[in-house]
């Protein structure tokens, strides 16, 4: 018997971590099935998942820099991808129809909330970016409740946007922009939403955003302490966290999607940190 085909598709994609979570999922959970990475020219997404599909495949991961070409590929999106405008998540329906999903915000919040202890509800929180890996947590961070949320970036605009793409989502919570100096703290959390830290570039906030107590969230992650995760515990932040328990729940979220069993992925964090 085969097994069931999956992939991540990205450009580069060696550095992938997905193929090995998958694999320690499915081994935990008994699921037969395969999953590879794929790099797709970048000149044709599209075929790349056609492809795919076409020989039997049942599910694909999709990261940089394809997600708003999977949105847009799609038959039918989630609520919650057509809200991220991007889609980490493609899978066929029963009449063969694409259909996108976003787990990205749910995998951060997961993250945040079951295995880092963090309370949302009634906190200060600062985000920091505006691009697509911001707009795909916005949602599922204002679920949360938390009693302000601020989105700071480079350009002010493009927060703005954000602000008044997600304001009816914003419920009691108090959703604002700035810019990075602008930012008036202190903030209960703290999430870096941008890809500076992975350049060593630091995103100029003042000190004063940080707090005894502030915890600090990089959705990057790396073996070492990312640089603003640095930057965050020098100025007195109480506890630093990077982005693979995201990566793994985000993950998890996919597999649930596409076998309809969630794994255990604290097992699959240990031994990812251990690699």
């Amino acid at each position: 018997m085969n097994n069931d085909l999956y992939a991540v598709v990205g450009h580069p994609i060696s550095h992938s971590k997905s193929p090995r979570i998958h694999s320690l999922f499915a081994s935990e959970t008994g699921e037969a099935l395969e999953y590879t990475a794929i790099q797709a020219p970048l000149d044709d997404f599209a075929g790349t998942v056609q492809q795919f599909f076409e020989r039997g495949g049942k599910g694909l991961n999709v990261t940089v820099p394809f997600k708003e070409q999977a949105w847009r590929l799609a038959n039918q999106r989630t609520d919650r991808a057509e809200k991220a405008g991007a889609a980490n998540t493609l899978f066929q329906d029963d009449q063969g129809l694409l259909v996108a999903d976003n787990t990205d915000g749910c995998g951060l919040v997961r993250d945040l909330t079951v295995n880092q202890g963090i309370r949302m509800k009634d906190a200060r929180v600062l985000v920091l970016g505006a691009g697509g890996a911001v707009r795909g947590v916005l949602g599922p961070l204002l679920a949360e409740a938390p009693a302000s949320l601020t989105i700071a970036n480079r350009t002010v605009a493009k927060a703005d946007g954000l602000v008044k793409l997600f304001a009816d989502e914003a419920g009691g919570c108090q959703l604002a922009a700035c810019g990075f100096e602008q930012a008036k703290g202190p903030f209960d959390l703290i999430i870096n939403g941008t890809s500076a830290s992975l350049q060593g570039d630091l995103p100029p906030l003042p000190a004063t955003v940080i707090r005894d107590g502030t915890a600090v969230y990089d959705m990057m992650y790396s073996l070492q302490t990312t640089t603003f995760n640095q930057w965050a515990l020098d100025r007195g932040a109480n506890r630093v966290m990077d982005g693979l328990g995201m990566l793994v729940e985000q993950a998890a979220e996919s597999f649930r999607i596409w076998r309809g069993v969630t794994p255990n992925t604290s097992a699959v964090m240990d031994e990812l940190r251990n690699d």
